[in-house]
């Protein structure tokens, strides 16, 4: 009886374990997706977006079309 509790113990950690780590993996991804809001970006400066071209408010470079096709 002692081992079947013991077993039982262990299995759940073992679960939300790998569930806490799943967690953290979405919210990576959630936090990147919030990152890329613009389609328009400085090559100089990735940190400037825009929704439209225009050009960098701290360089003068144009803004370029960001790839936004996922590569996984």
């Amino acid at each position: 009886m002692k081992k079947s509790i013991i077993i039982f113990a262990l299995a759940a950690l073992a679960l939300s374990t790998f569930n806490a780590c799943n967690n953290n993996n979405k919210a990576d991804h959630s936090s990147e997706s919030k990152q890329k809001k613009g389609k328009y970006t400085c090559t100089m400066h990735p940190g400037v977006s825009a929704d439209k071209p225009g050009v960098c408010p701290k360089c003068g470079m144009d803004l370029v079309e960001r790839d936004t096709t996922d590569d996984k």
